[in-house]
Formats: structure tokens, C-alpha cells, sequence
């Protein structure tokens, strides 16, 4: 299941799955769960600071996504490497994929990466990545599941010096049905900045897991941005964690009762 030329067999596979069996429709992904370096690639030349910062992984997101996935007895698929290793929300041809420099940081690791190098990184982290989420979500559907795809990241604070006031972003791409929905129930909840396409949107590349396992089947998606200050530490990420699941309930519910379609 991995390259074991870049991940040694100790370092076990590029991702996990929690609750595969889980009973809600929804599916979650977290594509920056890990600051974990793969051994072989060492520290790409970064200090131990940068290596701990927003720009190895989305700090706080993965125990957001996996108590999100507790109260809602909800499947969820993590990376367990660092994005600089390989950014598992960027496809292979993608030049983000291999960040040579994130915000104000230089990655000397992944300069002049050759054709292969890339292909090796994307062999070892990328593709077993995607496959599992893909055999996840077959499955479900197979058996007639209904399944919703909703992918957990956070955001820094302050970037290129600039503050970002807003706590949530719900990001979506062609199909709007589920970020329309949380959009609403956000309102209805009184949960205090949440913008639709924040800080990103689908112009700045960041929705090939929505496109990639959403779009191609027609199921309502969602991509989720949280301020990492918000949940840097335990009391952050209960209380996140309980919006998100929140949101997540009221909205999946409206969909089916609405129009009833969770599938384009």
C-alpha cells in the first residue's frame, strides 16, 4: 500500500481510515492532518519552527475531524504526512503538489524536484491516499448509501502579514447545495463569521478532493476552512467540533427533506 522507497515500513501507511462503518452519510476527509516527515525526506532543509508552523500541516484539523467524526458516528480519512511532503488537496501535474515555497517560506527540499522525484512522492502519499477515499465512497454507494464529502482544513491568522478576521470558510466548487445549506443554518444559529469562499475559493486551486470525489459522482460536498487560532487547543476543538457537527446534521437533514437529493 505505500512506496516504501520514500516511507519506511515502521512509518506504516500514507493515511487511515476511522469509522468505516460509520452510520452517518457523511464522509470526511482531512487532507493536512500530520506534520509528519517521512524519514527519508529528512527536515527539506526547514528548522524545527517551520516544521511546527501552518505550513507543514492544518493545525488543529485533524482532532476537529475526528471528534466531528465521533458525534456523528461519520467515516473519516486522514493523511498521516506533512503536506510539504506532498499536498494531498493539490493533483499530481500541479506545481503546489511540491510547494518550493509556502507563504513567507522557502522549502529547499523541494527545489528542482526531478519528474520521478515527484512521481515517487506522489506513488508513496498521493495515490494510496485517494484510492482509499475512492474504495470508501464506492463502497458506501454500492450498497446504496447515500454519501456526503466534507473535507476539514484550517487557516492561519494572519498571512503575508495581512489579518483574516473570519472564523469559518465554506468553500465549494460547481455544486453549491451543501455550502448553501450550512450557509443557512449558520445564520439561523448566529455563529459569528462564516463567509461563503474564505479565505479561498475554487480560483485558487483548492478543491481537487471536492472535484476529484465529488463532482466526478455527483454527491453534495463541502470544503470547511477554521482559523487555527480558534482551535489550537482542546477547549478550541470541542467547541468547533460541535458547530461543524451541528451544521453538518441540520443541513445533510434539509437536503434529504428539501428535494430531497444528496446526489446531483
Amino acid at each position: 500500500m505505500h512506496d516504501e522507497t520514500l516511507i519506511e515500513p515502521s512509518e506504516g501507511p500514507a493515511f487511515a481510515v476511522l469509522r468505516p462503518g460509520g452510520a452517518s452519510d457523511v464522509v470526511l476527509i482531512c487532507e493536512h492532518a500530520s506534520k509528519t516527515m517521512p524519514k527519508s525526506l529528512g527536515t527539506l532543509g526547514l528548522d524545527g519552527a517551520a516544521l511546527e508552523s501552518h505550513i507543514a500541516w492544518d493545525i488543529g484539523a485533524e482532532r476537529v475531524a475526528e471528534l466531528v467524526s465521533e458525534r456523528l458516528d461519520a467515516a473519516l480519512v486522514l493523511q498521516r504526512f506533512s503536506r510539504l511532503a506532498y499536498d494531498c488537496n493539490r493533483p499530481p501535474e500541479s506545481a503546489g503538489a511540491y510547494p518550493e515555497q509556502s507563504e513567507i517560506y522557502e522549502i529547499p527540499g523541494n527545489a528542482g524536484l526531478s519528474a520521478e522525484d515527484k512521481a515517487r512522492r506522489a506513488r508513496a502519499l498521493y495515490h494510496p491516499f485517494h484510492q482509499a477515499i475512492d474504495a470508501l465512497i464506492d463502497a458506501r454507494l454500492a450498497q446504496g448509501r447515500s454519501v456526503v464529502l466534507v473535507t476539514v482544513h484550517s487557516f492561519t491568522p494572519v498571512y503575508f502579514g495581512r489579518p483574516r478576521e473570519g472564523f469559518l470558510g465554506i468553500l465549494h466548487d460547481e455544486d453549491r447545495r451543501l455550502a448553501d445549506a450550512m450557509l443557512e443554518a449558520a445564520a439561523s444559529m448566529k455563529l459569528e463569521k462564516v463567509s461563503r469562499n474564505y479565505p479561498y475559493g475554487p480560483a485558487d486551486g483548492v478543491t481537487h478532493t471536492l472535484k476529484r470525489h465529488g463532482l466526478t459522482r455527483e454527491i453534495a460536498n463541502v470544503m470547511l476552512e477554521i482559523r487555527n487560532d480558534l482551535i489550537s487547543d482542546d477547549a478550541g476543538q470541542h467547541q468547533w467540533a460541535g458547530h461543524i457537527a451541528e451544521l453538518l446534521a441540520v443541513s445533510v437533514e434539509r437536503l434529504k427533506t428539501e428535494g430531497g437529493h444528496l446526489h446531483a
